[in-house]
């Protein structure tokens, strides 16, 4: 493993409407999982090597100093830009003893993973949320395991995420899904969209949030068309053609399985609007209160 320094790791949400995050944290930066939509390639994050995972330097006695100097506590967001359960998190542990000083200091957490390690830090997980929020968020785009190995070719297989979401939310975690992204022509089917939400239900996700499209810039747009030629290679010309250049490339069913959507997750009590889901997950708590811990440690 890499090690690369850093100054800070803990920064301000900017944008506490996605998933009402107060903080964001990212102990790694790149990522191994090979997806070929990946929006993290683009350009304008300047990530070098990104298909290598490094980790920071020092991340733990940088979190644990940054939360101490925190005037109020929050709920802590991780998984934006580089997977904190990649392969390598299960023999160097940094987001568990990252998810152990979050316990420590009484903050909230919002997991976003593709990994199944995540059932590894129930036990955490469990701690934290007996005094603050905890989300977590599972990645699925597709059901099939096929399709989901040909867009996300080293990542664990759909069902053994579905089944890292039952074993969640059988231990009392608020999970579910980010449907997202759901890609023009390959994953924007209506077969897809019931079969996820039934999927969902039956393995205990509290909510689904989708995004019927996908975001193309630059840098990732180039390697997106390279990897369609590769395992999709009639789809090349469908996207050119309907999308050219554009930033924002919505399904052109995206109206029609949104209501679909829509309506299955009704039928099935599972949350689909962010405000709700956010609701759903923080009742009960105050988590905004003036920390009481700044002489931990």
């Amino acid at each position: 493993m890499q090690y690369i320094p850093a100054k800070t790791i803990i920064t301000k949400t900017k944008n506490t409407s996605w998933f009402g995050t107060d903080y964001n944290m990212n102990i790694y930066k790149g990522c191994c999982h090979g997806c070929i939509y990946c929006d993290s390639r683009s350009d304008c994050y300047r990530v070098d090597q990104f298909d290598t995972v490094r980790a920071k330097d020092n991340a733990l006695e940088i979190i644990r100093d940054e939360l101490r100097r925190k005037v109020k506590t929050g709920v802590i967001g991780t998984g934006a830009m580089s997977d904190p359960y990649n392969p390598f998190e299960k023999e160097l542990s940094l987001t568990r003893h990252a998810l152990e000083l979050a316990d420590a200091f009484h903050f909230g957490i919002a997991v976003a993973t593709k990994g199944t390690l995540i059932t590894r830090d129930i036990d955490i997980l469990q701690s934290i949320k007996e005094h603050s929020p905890v989300i977590c968020k599972i990645t699925i785009t597709n059901t099939d395991d096929a399709i989901s190995g040909l867009i996300e070719p080293n990542t664990a297989p759909s069902s053994q995420r579905f089944e890292a979401v039952r074993k969640l939310s059988e231990a009392g975690i608020f999970i579910g899904i980010l449907f997202m992204p759901v890609l023009p022509f390959i994953s924007d089917n209506k077969e897809n969209i019931v079969s996820m939400v039934s999927l969902a239900k039956k393995n205990g996700a509290k909510f689904i949030y989708p995004a019927f499209g996908v975001t193309l810039r630059n840098n990732q747009r180039e390697y997106f068309y390279e990897k369609l030629d590769e395992v999709f290679p009639d789809l090349k010309m469908k996207y050119i053609s309907r999308y050219g250049d554009r930033y924002q490339c919505t399904s052109p069913n995206a109206r029609e399985l949104y209501r679909l959507f829509a309506h299955e997750c009704e039928e099935n009590h599972i949350l689909y609007n962010m405000k709700d889901i956010i609701a759903g997950y923080k009742s009960g708590y105050e988590y905004n209160q003036l920390s009481l811990f700044d002489n931990i440690f």
